[in-house]
This record gives structure tokens, sequence and C-alpha cells, in this order.
């Protein structure tokens, strides 16, 4: 049984065959089927000049989707820091946590958001990547324009994400909740919570320290229909083992006849062995499992299936079998304290 919030990253795939807009639209149904569901909170992704994702600022998208949704909460997930100035993202946010009360996170991470350097200088008006100074003074800027200058009430609640130990280090040193990115760097995960668990200092944003944990998902009625919705992401995996970044989103059917190699197979068998996917007990075994494993104190699953019918269903299977897994244990408990005690024998 899985005792700890769910929660889901949006990254706004473009499908093949359909246009930007499209994916705009469905990203507003997909936050009001998960706002329905009850699920805790959806964040979205900062790309740039990618075939197969949309360059959405999380910003714009976290606006719309607050002003279209009732509950759930609405971050980024996340903005990458050296690609804006920190007073920049302080008044953006500060100005959604107050017309959005109790609902907005500021999620911060490091990367540039595009494999293409001229797009990444773009961004940065001819900048180089930024250093571990720069990314650190960033991050402490951001937080202290929050609160100094922006101000407007209502904070949103900071998080920093993080594949790396240097990530985790610089979360525990700022006392922020981290968000591990473990679909993205499974091997990774275990050594940054060590890290983060180990240097953690309590700040005003965070007494002790708080662990997402992101994880690759996709749900279905049986575990072919599960590896036939996560095939068209094997294709964009395989095109980035082979380091090539311009790859499209492709269909279903064109992942099904997709050329792996061998050791490309071999490499996508084991990098799902990590994630969660399958049917809904399997799915959300696993689940459990890595919460348990990990300590997280939520998980937040990403689903990078073509169809938008097929990427809510999977997380309605997972929110219905998690439901259903917690009605039989109240049920299992009642009835245990409900049975008598056994009479002795012994006279």
């Amino acid at each position: 049984m899985i005792d700890v919030p769910l929660s889901a990253l949006e990254v706004a795939m473009v499908q093949s065959g359909t246009r930007a807009m499209d994916t705009l639209r469905d990203t507003t149904a997909f936050a009001q089927g998960l706002d329905r569901l009850d699920y805790h909170r959806i964040w979205y992704a900062e790309h740039h000049h990618s075939p197969a994702i949309g360059a959405f600022p999380p910003v714009v998208l976290i606006a719309h989707a607050a002003a279209s949704t009732s509950t759930i909460r609405l971050g980024s997930g996340g903005v990458l820091a050296p690609n804006h100035a920190p007073l920049t993202l302080a008044e953006q946010f500060g100005t959604l946590a107050a017309l959005h009360p109790d609902r907005i996170d500021l999620g911060v991470g490091r990367g540039p958001g595009t494999f293409d350097d001229a797009t990444a200088r773009a961004l940065r008006r001819g900048a180089g990547p930024t250093t571990d100074a720069e990314y650190h003074d960033d991050v402490a800027a951001i937080l202290s324009f929050l609160v100094d200058e922006v101000a407007l009430g209502p904070m949103p609640e900071p998080w920093l994400l993080a594949s790396s130990t240097a990530g985790a280090a610089l979360a525990a040193e700022l006392g922020l909740s981290i968000a591990v990115a473990h679909h993205i760097r499974p091997q990774n995960t275990q050594a940054v919570l060590e890290r983060y668990r180990a240097d953690f200092t309590p700040s005003r944003w965070c007494e002790q320290p708080r662990v997402l944990l992101c994880v690759e998902t996709a749900c279905a009625e049986t575990e072919e229909e599960a590896a036939w919705h996560i095939g068209p992401m094997s294709v964009v995996k395989a095109g980035l083992l082979k380091g090539m970044s311009e790859i499209p989103f492709p269909t279903p059917e064109e992942a099904a006849a997709h050329p792996f190699t061998e050791d490309e197979r071999q490499a996508l068998a084991g990098f799902r062995a990590q994630q969660a996917i399958g049917t809904p007990e399997s799915v959300v075994g696993r689940l459990a499992q890595l919460a348990g494993e990990t300590g997280a104190d939520e998980l937040m699953l990403t689903t990078p299936v073509y169809d938008l019918r097929h990427r809510l269903r999977s997380y309605e299977l997972i929110r219905q079998h998690c439901e259903a897994t917690a009605t039989r244990c109240t049920a299992q408990l009642d009835a245990t304290a409900c049975r008598p005690e056994p009479t002795s024998t012994w006279t």
C-alpha cells in the first residue's frame, strides 16, 4: 500500500502528427483530470528547441492551470535558474502565490533545458555554462528576493531539483525540500538521498529533510498494453543513448516498428526495471517498494505516453488500485480488531 501523496510531472510531449497547440490543449485537460482524481500536485518542466517537448514556459502553464482547476497544487519542475534573472523568478512566482494562495510551488533546477548549445547561449544572452558557485548564488538570490523584495504575502513552496550529489549538497545547505530525478538518473538516487539527509540544515523553508521522488510510470490493464504505451518514449531514450537529441515523439505504431539494437534493448530494460510500468497491481507494488526503499515523503509520476486518454487512464488506474488496497487493508484491520481472543486450552 502507498501511504505517501501522489503527484504528476507534466513534460508536455508534442506527439507525432500533432501541433504544439494541441499539446497545450491537452495540458489543460490533463490538469483538470488530475484535479478530479485528487492528485496532490502537478509540476511543469522547462524545455527549449526540442521536436518532442513543447517550449512552454512553466510559469505560463501554471497560471493557466491554476485558473482552470480548483484544489491541486501547481508548480515548476523545474524552472532552470541559469536561464532567468533571480528577481524575475521571484516576482513571477510570488505573484502566482499571491493570486492562488497555498497552491503554488517553485521547483528550481540547473540544466539548460536543451541539447542545443546555440539555444542555451541565446537563453543566457551569450553566457556559457553556469558554475557551481553561480548556481548556488542564483538559488540563494531567488529565495532572498522572495522574502525581502517581493513579499506579496503567501509564499510559493520552494524545492530544489537534483539528480546528483552536488544538487543534493546545495539543497541540504539551503534547507530546501528536494525533488530527486529518479526518472532520469536512477543510478544516482541512493547517493543523492544519503548526501542530502546527512548534510541537511533546517531553514525557514524546511525544518527537516523532505524528499519527493519522481518515477517514470505507465499503467494499463495488461503488461503488454503498458509496454505498448511506453514504446514511444523508449524510441526517444534510444536516440539519446546515441547522442541524438532531435528525436520526435513517435506514435505507438511507429515505436513498435522501430529497429532497436540488442544493446539498446538491454539498456532500456534495465532502466524500465527501476521505474514503474505494468498493470495496476505491479505498478502500485513497485511504487510502494520505491517509497519504502528511499523513504520518500511523496511520489511524482511522469507518464510519457502518446495519447491523453491513455495518460489519464494510467493515473486513474493507479488511484483506483490504491483506494481499493486501502479499503481492503482497513477491512482486514477492522476484522482483526473485532475477532475474539482465542480461549486457552490450558487448565
